[in-house]
């Protein structure tokens, strides 16, 4: 046995299921340990394109996706993946092959201190340059990765001891006991949610990961709380539930920011002030704020809470209902919004205007997304628009990189959802700026069997750009590009290609296109003039209901 035969021992130990990346010189030796291996390799057209997608299996999972590269130029183009995963919290471990030992003290071709350049966006690093201590490397690895707060861990493998022979045996899996809240926070924190007037919950995706939505749920419910919930929070409480303010996190005022505004205390659970900048909504740091999470707070002068409650957030939220009592109190004010959020939604669902207004096609794409299924969002102005319009019964059911925020992870990303849900209808919603980014995966999902829709929201340039500059400045420069036609492009590759081109289109094209057996694309274009009178309405925005 060498090196590279035991390292891939190592991640069958870890239950991994699937290698996304792109085979090379320097990993020549994994690949074929890989063969006669249980995990499958995926193939991918680009090395992003394989860690977007390690990205989203981690994120759906809770269990470390991998992707693969060879040296110098595989691995800097894993990079944007890898910092997505480490800034949004999703478990992964990426794998590069390196120049020998013996090469790296010389100028070398292709060689890069690869674990120095990991380092900025990873929890940790290392290099493999023992045999002998491959099980230990792997099983760290998995462990920092797959711990609180999850992220992005890098393993390096120099090719030379890679196919160096080796006896070992993967480390055991050690099971972490949970942690809980201590009693002294449980009863201050239940003492201030028992006093406050109009407290208000904000939730986050640190809530998702911990499975504990259905104890949120339970917590708002008996104790008459509203949610609020960051773009990586969506789906933490359905979104039918009577106290549920949907999304928050836009750069604009909106309705859900008079429920900041007016309340007495914020209880933040599973709450990572990457998603949605405390400055945003508690600027003056005047507004009381419990924290419930797995982690203690971050340091920020917006974010000081009176109370940290950190433990199993299922647990604490438990253990919080119990002690509070809410008995008499009246509504909270953020419970009144709820009429004036959903009418605004709802004032879309019969527009039949063309091009299609983002709000109109994302309240056709809820109406043909089951509770279950699952909406990718790429970045970009249609992202804005699916964070405030595009709402969820269940958790991890529309994902959105929002906190390092890359463009092109839609397509990847619905890639690597098909494959852990199968049986699920998922959609990646890109605008054209991003779908040209990592359109190429397209012949990846083609050729391993993942039969995702595609919906591009087409204006012809990069639409969030052009909304900043347009707000900052009066104008805007720089934005705009040519496409491909879509359809073609998509039917060159062998999958099928819709154009929509009126309103009532795109119910009827959704539907036919989530019934292929091969993957869709939709050319849908889209009049982002509302991004403009979006503006132009949250600065108008009074809060006297």
């Amino acid at each position: 046995m060498n090196t590279a035969q035991l390292l891939v021992k190592c991640l069958e130990n870890e239950g991994v299921e699937y290698v996304f990346g792109l085979p090379g010189e320097e990993n020549l030796e994994v690949l074929e340990a890989l063969r006669n291996s249980s995990i499958k390799f995926i193939t991918t057209r680009h090395e992003q394109g394989a860690a977007f997608m390690a990205d989203v299996y981690g994120r759906l999972t809770g269990k470390a996706g991998v992707c693969l590269s060879t040296l110098g130029p595989g691995a800097t183009n894993l990079m944007t993946g890898v910092a997505d995963a480490n800034l949004d919290g999703a478990p992964l471990v990426a794998i590069t092959g390196q120049v020998g030992t013996d090469r790296m003290h010389i100028e070398s071709h292709q060689y890069l201190d690869l674990v120095a350049m990991f380092a900025p966006v990873t929890k940790w690093g290392a290099q493999i340059v023992r045999p002998g201590t491959t099980p230990e490397i792997v099983r760290k690895a998995f462990k920092v990765a797959q711990s609180e707060k999850p992220g992005a861990v890098h393993i390096d493998l120099p090719e030379n001891i890679a196919a160096m022979p080796v006896e070992g045996e993967p480390l055991t899996k050690d099971n972490r006991e949970k942690t809980f809240g201590a009693y002294q926070s449980l009863n201050k924190a239940a003492v201030a949610i028992s006093k406050a007037k109009s407290p208000l919950l904000l939730v986050g995706n640190g809530t998702i990961r911990a499975n504990a939505s259905d104890a949120l749920t339970e917590f708002a419910t008996r104790l008459n709380i509203p949610v609020a919930n960051t773009f990586m929070g969506k789906g933490v409480i359905p979104y039918t539930h009577p106290l549920a303010l949907w999304t928050t996190g836009l750069q604009k005022r909106d309705y859900i920011s008079c429920a900041f505004e007016e309340t007495d205390l914020v209880i933040a659970v599973g709450y990572d002030l990457i998603e949605y900048s405390p400055k945003k909504w508690n600027p003056d740091g005047k507004i009381p704020i419990i924290h419930i999470g797995a982690l203690p707070s971050e340091i920020d002068s917006s974010y000081i809470p009176i109370v940290e409650v950190v433990g199993d957030i299922s647990d604490s939220l438990n253990e919080i209902l119990q002690r509070a009592d809410r008995t008499g109190k009246a509504d909270p004010f953020a419970k009144q919004l709820r009429a004036d959020i959903r009418a605004g939604y709802e004032q879309y669902s019969s527009d039949d205007g063309f091009p299609i207004k983002p709000q109109k096609i994302i309240y056709d794409l809820r109406q043909v997304m089951g509770p279950d299924d699952i909406v990718i969002s790429d970045v970009g102005a249609h992202k804005m628009w699916i964070a405030r319009n595009y709402h969820c019964d269940r958790p991890n059911t529309c994902l959105i990189s929002n906190g390092f925020a890359a463009m092109g992870i839609a397509i990847p990303g619905a890639l690597a959802a098909k494959l852990v849900y199968p049986d699920r209808k998922v959609v990646a919603a890109t605008g054209d700026g991003g779908f040209m980014m990592n359109c190429q995966e397209l012949e990846t999902a083609l050729r391993v069997g993942t039969n995702f829709v595609t919906l591009i929201f087409n204006d012809g340039g990069y639409g969030l750009i052009e909304w900043k500059q347009e707000d900052h400045f009066g104008h805007s420069d720089f934005v705009k590009f040519g496409n491909p036609d879509f359809v073609k492009f998509a039917e060159s590759m062998g999958l099928k290609g819709y154009r929509v081109e009126a309103a009532s289109d795109l119910i009827p094209i959704l539907k036919e296109a989530l019934a292929q057996d091969v993957p869709c694309v939709i050319d849908c274009p889209v009049d982002y003039r509302e991004n403009a009178r979006f503006s132009q309405q949250s600065g108008d925005l009074s809060c006297n209901l």
